[in-house]
């Protein structure tokens, strides 16, 4: 289940486990057909809905905020403070910033080395968190302190060539208001951020009914071509059927033929056996789409005596 409205990480976990089935052959018709129609239907909700617009979660919304103010910047130089639930959130969406120089710092610091380690970030040692603060063009700050952390005191001390982007996660607030009086300081609060991400879910959650049409839509037209998938074996049989008399009978007149006249003589049967087949094939579709398959099947199959051809 996702945390968030529209995320999109469930529909690319689907993704990775039919990659790997049909890397290991283990997808038939069935699962090729019911994949592909997954993946179609999400691509129509992202096109015709806004049901993945914008960010919908908290830390999601934090990256896209400092995507945007970041993006002149070459390889922006991010610190991360905290890495609690939040903290590590915003850890992992840092993927979404894949020019970042991303370092993260924790009070404890073996949970800052795994998520490190997980991620390819570098590990500040907490002591040194001034430091890294200096350099960091941008700090996001998600740690639990009744004081703030960052103080407008703490933060006058820094040499800010360009600018400074902080955002703050921490609830209560782990950065003083007042530092957006310095020059080149920008500041974001949770709430700024919360605000943003909860105007996107309504909007998701407004566009729901129509994802729900379109799903709607797509598995009703799944249902029919599985309907039609019962017939698939009785068609089969039936061109093999037409096609070994096909090829019977040319043996037999074709002796003396010459190549071209072969050809010419080829196309014209083909062109035969397609226009026979027609109307069964057509007649036996809308007979699945009826449920009436089951009588239509024996029908043919006594008609053109397919019990003896085997289905390829």
């Amino acid at each position: 289940e996702a945390q968030v409205v529209g995320d999109i990480q469930i529909s690319n976990q689907i993704k990775r486990a039919y990659q790997a089935a049909a890397d290991l052959n283990l997808a038939g018709p069935f699962l090729h057909r019911l994949m592909h129609t997954v993946f179609f239907t999400n691509k129509r909700i992202v096109q015709e809905t806004a049901f993945r617009d914008g960010a919908a979660s908290l830390s999601y919304a934090a990256i896209e905020l400092i995507e945007s103010l970041t993006s002149n910047t070459f390889e922006p130089r991010i610190l991360l403070i905290g890495v609690g639930e939040i903290g590590t959130d915003v850890a992992k969406n840092m993927v979404h910033l894949p020019t970042a120089k991303v370092k993260i710092t924790n009070r404890t610091i073996s949970k800052a080395e795994a998520i490190a380690a997980e991620m390819g970030f570098e590990v500040v040692p907490y002591e040194n968190c001034q430091e890294a603060m200096e350099e960091a063009d941008v700090i996001v700050c998600s740690i639990l302190r009744s004081e703030p952390f960052i103080t407008k005191e703490l933060v006058k001390k820094f040499q800010i060539d360009s600018y400074k982007l902080l955002v703050d996660l921490s609830v209560p607030r782990s950065i003083e208001t007042s530092v957006e009086d310095i020059p080149g300081v920008v500041l974001y609060n949770v709430d700024n951020i919360r605000s943003k991400a909860s105007e996107t879910l309504e909007k998701r959650l407004a566009a729901v009914p129509k994802v729900e049409e379109i799903i709607e839509d797509s598995i009703k037209e799944f249902f029919d071509w599985k309907k039609e998938m019962i017939a698939s074996p009785t068609i089969n049989k039936l061109k093999q059927s037409l096609e070994q008399i096909r090829q019977e009978e040319m043996a037999r007149y074709m002796k003396n033929t010459d190549a071209k006249e072969i050809a010419v003589i080829d196309k014209i049967t083909k062109s035969m056996m397609q226009k026979i087949l027609k109307v069964p094939v057509v007649q036996l579709r809308a007979a699945c789409q009826r449920d009436q398959a089951e009588e239509m099947i024996q029908i043919i199959s006594d008609l053109f005596d397919l019990e003896k051809i085997k289905s390829e």
